[in-house]
């Protein structure tokens, strides 16, 4: 039998902080049974509500996920089987137009509600997982020992552009995996951590940073404790000297019946 500790955190930046702007990220999870889905956005910085596009996007993806999910996983003999491209795209459809909806409602221009999304759905067995625009998911399997970088982040074509969920095709341009391996421990992050996670140099996840986390997850046995622990250090003035970016972090390992 397998569970799941996690725990989900955002921290407004110090740049955010001085132009009076509210905190533009979100992330979130669900657990049933065994699964796992989550997700973390970063709102753009330009659009004028993006921190209610990205928590709209965040828990619309979640709850859409569990029903299309369990919907394939029904007709399908196994996971394996799931055309995950186009569950994915199903998915982040019905999210483009949850958010459309919602700007509608508001009487707001659609863009005003533009986000990233990082996502994935998990199983003590295999992690499949997607992304649209910057930020980052690393995991680490259960029989390895490095962690690795699931996507290089979507930077366009020019300096702090990327892709955003209601970006002009931006489902064709969704980057997708599914993994036939036993997911330990998964971060997805919002790219306010990038510079301190990530090699630019080559694109892999600096080890030293996340074993930490997976440590707090392991080791640290109250829910409130391990979310005081991400709390502080995303809100910790050492990070904040290093990055003045919005800062998400979602931080999952699985705990198999036995372990300490």
């Amino acid at each position: 039998m397998t569970s799941w500790n996690a725990v989900s955190h955002s921290a407004i930046g110090t740049r955010h902080v001085a132009k009076n702007m509210p905190c533009q990220d979100y992330g979130g999870y669900q657990v049933h049974d065994d699964i796992i889905y989550g997700a973390v956005s970063d709102g753009a910085g330009s659009a004028k509500h993006s921190d209610l596009g990205s928590k709209l996007a965040v828990e619309a993806w979640i709850s859409n996920a569990r029903k299309e999910f369990n919907d394939q996983f029904r007709l399908k003999e196994s996971v394996s089987e799931i055309n995950f491209q186009q569950l994915f795209q199903n998915i982040t459809q019905n999210v483009l137009e949850h958010l459309q909806h919602e700007a509608e409602h508001k009487e707001l221009p659609l863009k005003d509600l533009s986000c990233t999304l990082i996502c994935f759905i998990a199983s003590p067995q295999w992690i499949a997982a997607m992304q649209i625009g910057d930020g980052f998911i690393v995991l680490k399997p259960q029989e390895e020992e490095n962690f690795k970088l699931l996507f290089q982040p979507d930077k366009g074509e020019y300096i702090n552009e990327t892709l955003f969920i209601t970006s002009h095709g931006a489902l064709e341009e969704i980057q997708h995996t599914f993994q036939n391996v036993a997911p330990q421990f998964i971060c997805a992050a919002t790219d306010g951590l990038e510079k301190v996670a990530i090699k630019f140099q080559d694109w892999t996840p600096h080890g030293p940073f996340f074993k930490p986390f997976q440590d707090c997850l392991h080791l640290i046995p109250e829910q409130e404790q391990r979310q005081a622990y991400i709390e502080t250090f995303l809100e910790s003035d050492r990070l904040n000297a290093k990055t003045d970016d919005d800062k998400t972090m979602l931080l999952c390992l699985a705990v198999h019946e036995g372990e300490d």
